[in-house]
This record gives C-alpha cells, structure tokens and sequence, in this order.
C-alpha cells in the first residue's frame, strides 16, 4: 500500500473527502516526524511502538575497492509490532 491508497482507505473508513483525508494523514505523519526527531517514542496499543533508536559509529568497507570507510553515528527509527498486529497477521495461532 502507498500514500494514496492509504487516503483512499481513510477517506472510505472515516467517510471523509479525499483532501479532508490527505490532510488527515499528512497531521498524522508530520506529528510523528515531530515526536521521534525529539527522541520520544510513539505507543499505539494494539498496533505497534514505534522508536528512535542510537546507532554508534562504525568502521565498514566498500565492497568495490576493499578500502575501509568511517559510517558516522546516527539515530535511527524502529518499529515493534504490537499483540494485535502480530495476531492479526497470523489468524488462528
């Protein structure tokens, strides 16, 4: 599923207008975007928790030349799914 299929299904579950829908889903992205950059995590129940996550910097090399390359620090995002997501994707478990 991408974006527009997304606010298509939103539109059709919410019984919104495309526009109202995109920009539905737009707030939603944008106010997670917002939360994680400041290091907090985001807590659906039933669906998932979504976190930043610290990765420290690392010594790799490039596959082409062999030669050794610094990977910089970086925070990433991660997502573990929640007992409902899990359930729902395994049906009859």
């Amino acid at each position: 599923m991408n974006k527009n299929e997304l606010v298509a299904a939103v539109a059709e579950k919410a019984s919104l207008s495309k526009q109202d829908a995109v920009g539905a889903v737009d707030a939603v992205f944008e106010a997670m975007q917002e939360a994680m950059a400041k290091g907090d995590d985001i807590r659906l129940v039933g669906f998932g928790t979504f976190s930043v996550s610290h990765r420290a910097a690392s010594k790799g090399r490039n596959p082409s030349t062999g030669a050794e390359v610094d990977i910089p620090a970086r925070n990433v995002a991660k997502f573990a799914p929640g007992k409902g997501l899990k359930d729902s994707l395994n049906p009859g478990k």
